[in-house]
């Protein structure tokens, strides 16, 4: 179908040149734009689509009157030259992707007692605050970190097991991802058992389980391990916002001869004679490619993209069978005034009221009182970025996270946005209320500066990214999920493709290894030499 010019300013629109395509991907996450870009490097033309007005999926951002905010994207680590993927976006980027440094602490984790826990910048710090926290754990702490390089150490075989069909899954994870699959496939609380019985360093070292959603009775180890070792040299901020990701990398998609397309709403996966040849918009217009790639979940695009003939086959219920990560809301704050005096900084806060490490999510009820939060993630995104222009009045901006069930909010799915109805807005009302009233109990002087609370419910996440439940992390990082031999790039339809977090592991840069792997598994050899040339396997 012909289309209009597309705008010049950015490299995405509602329309879209024409064909013909060597890829379709479907989503606009960092997983679709991290495979589309790869694809574009080798001079491939990829064309991009999106259900939503906006692509980059957990990385963009939105606007109220003075103030905007991310959606997922608090703190970044492996971006800098250090790492292999940091080359890599750089060199996917053009440069156009620049970070900022959160500072030498990261992360601070405020307990019940008093006590408070800085994440640092530096291995060597980390494990010196962690000692002085508890002097009698040292030799736990010592283990923890052995346990956390053995993990690193395993995953490159572990990712390069992934690129090889199905087929020969039991073969290749066998001789290539034994050690990796040991780690992943037993749970954090076991491997915490065996180093500590001391409960409260057991919650120290897992405190950071809100970045993959899952607590440690439940939790794949190496995914605990994964996350130490991501943000082992501190976290970043992408300058500019989380919404120059994606102008980064679409621009070289479109700078390849593809394009990103906006309200692109995909109904159906086009199989012919056992090969995905393409996809069919919700509009009836049909657009074919050699490759199909779907970035949006694999459990989603099974349940909701594949030809219903397609959806009995045991693969597919052998994936369905797997669990969602939780559901979260977030409170979008906006300010006027001098935040930092009132104790905000660019270091995001989790605020515990217990010492579990079984603390999940709060549990939230239509009517009647409200318990508290069990933690709090306090993020301040207009101190992270070092363009932000807070103009005379000082406009600011703050998130508080917490997980929640989504069975709550179940029965608005399939809603009209803004319009869900009475009960609904006297629900976000009261979480709102609560949720405030205790996030201001651990930072009081902030209440004054308050000109905007609005937020967001696991409905808003499923109406504008369509995970599973309104889950922000995908499957569950669990022992079963990395059980599943079906969770890789190349799926045992003949032309389809996997990419993004439920391909490799959670987060930003979990999502673009999912990129990376579904790239390969589609263009080996092509994109090998990109990864060679971009500096993944050793500084330029």
């Amino acid at each position: 179908m012909s289309r209009t010019s597309p705008r010049r300013d950015r490299p995405w629109s509602r329309t879209s040149p024409d064909g013909p395509w060597d890829a379709v991907v479907i989503g606009s996450g960092m997983g679709g734009m991290t495979t589309a870009a790869l694809l574009a490097d080798r001079g491939k033309r990829v064309l991009v689509l999106e259900q939503h007005y906006v692509p980059g999926g957990f990385t963009h951002m939105f606007k109220r009157p003075g103030f905007e905010w991310d959606v997922g994207v608090h703190a970044v680590g492996e971006v800098t030259e250090r790492s292999m993927t940091g080359r890599l976006l750089h060199h996917l980027t053009r440069g156009r992707l620049r970070w900022a440094s959160l500072g030498e602490v990261y992360d601070e984790f405020h307990y019940p007692d008093g006590l408070r826990l800085d994440f640092p910048d530096n291995p060597r710090q980390f494990r010196d605050n962690l000692v002085e926290a508890f002097p009698n754990g040292r030799a736990a702490i010592d283990g923890y970190l052995e346990k956390v390089r053995a993990v690193s150490g395993s995953m490159k075989a572990y990712y390069l097991a992934r690129t090889l069909p199905p087929r020969v899954a039991p073969l290749s994870d066998r001789l290539l991802a034994r050690r990796a699959q040991r780690h992943l496939t037993t749970t954090t609380a076991k491997v915490m058992a065996g180093l500590t019985d001391d409960p409260r360093l057991t919650t120290a070292l897992c405190a950071q389980w809100g970045y993959y959603g899952s607590p440690p009775s439940r939790s794949s180890f190496a995914i605990q391990a994964l996350v130490a070792k991501h943000f082992q040299w501190g976290g970043y901020y992408p300058v500019g916002g989380a919404k120059q990701i994606a102008r980064a990398l679409l621009q070289t998609v479109a700078d390849a001869g593809g394009w990103t397309r906006i309200n692109a709403d995909v109904a159906e996966i086009v199989v012919e004679g056992g090969r995905a040849v393409g996809v069919r918009l919700c509009d009836g217009e049909q657009i074919g490619a050699r490759h199909v790639i779907s970035a949006v979940g694999i459990g989603a695009t099974v349940r909701r993209l594949l030809p219903p003939a397609e959806r009995e086959a045991a693969w597919v219920r052998e994936v369905t069978a797997l669990a969602p990560a939780p559901a979260h809301v977030c409170l979008y704050l906006g300010f006027e005034g001098d935040i930092r005096r009132a104790g905000a900084s660019a270091a995001n806060k989790w605020f515990y009221e217990t010492w579990s490490a079984e603390a999940e999510a709060w549990q939230v009820k239509p009517d009647g009182r409200l318990p508290e939060a069990p933690v709090l993630y306090c993020s301040f995104p207009s101190l992270k970025d070092p363009e932000h222009d807070p103009g005379p009045a000082e406009h600011h901006t703050g998130e508080v996270v917490t997980f929640v069930p989504w069975d709550v909010f179940a029965p608005w799915r399939g809603s009209r946005w803004k319009k869900r109805g009475e009960d609904y807005d006297q629900l976000k009302q009261r979480l709102t209320d609560a949720l405030l009233d205790q996030f201001l109990t651990h930072m009081p002087e902030l209440r004054s500066m308050i000109r905007h609370a609005e937020l967001s419910t696991p409905v808003s996440t499923d109406h504008f990214c369509r995970p599973l439940r309104g889950s922000i992390y995908g499957l569950e990082p669990t022992p079963e999920r990395f059980r599943c031999r079906w969770l890789r790039p190349g799926a045992p339809l003949q032309g389809l493709h996997f990419s993004g977090s439920e391909v490799a592991t959670v987060g930003v840069i979990g999502a673009m290894m999912g990129g990376v792997l579904a790239a390969l598994a589609a263009e080996p050899l092509e994109v090998m030499r990109t990864l060679e040339a971009g500096g993944a396997f050793g500084h330029r």
